[in-house]
């Protein structure tokens, strides 16, 4: 008895309600945003400049990396998986996915690096430091 009046109060109720209304249907229309920004155009480099310090002498070392290369630079193997730069600035906004292992297999880092932020994501170690400099682009 009840669910047949929750049902007639219900059906009571639909033309008050708008959606529920006859006017030919309901047409739903997806809209440009004006307010979003699509950012530049990123495009993928063969490899990448990074510069490596070893902390315990003070020495630095830049390393010229195609993608999927693997460099020992002491005791951790650096491996570049991809570097990313906007067409329109090439020098100074480029980011690379770099993977550190040390010489026993473990993982270090795996993430971005980015050029213009290198402190954003950085490795955590206590000999070397490790940064982007830029994408290689030929």
């Amino acid at each position: 008895m009840r669910l047949a009046l929750a049902v007639a109060l219900m059906l009571a109720l639909l033309p008050f309600c708008g959606a529920a209304q006859d006017n030919g249907g309901v047409l739903l229309t997806q809209e440009p945003n004006p307010n979003f920004d699509a950012g530049p155009v990123v495009l993928e480099a063969p490899g990448a400049i990074l510069r490596a310090l070893d902390k315990s002498v003070g020495r630095t070392s830049d390393i010229d990396l195609a993608r999927g290369q693997t460099v020992l630079l002491g005791r951790i193997a650096v491996r570049l998986l991809e570097c990313r730069y906007p067409e329109d600035s090439p020098a100074s906004d480029a980011y690379a996915h770099i993977q550190v292992l040390d010489l026993d297999g473990n993982e270090l880092f795996n993430g971005w690096m980015i050029a213009s932020s290198p402190a954003l994501s950085a490795l955590e170690h206590p000999r070397y430091d490790l940064w982007v400099l830029r994408c290689r682009i030929s």
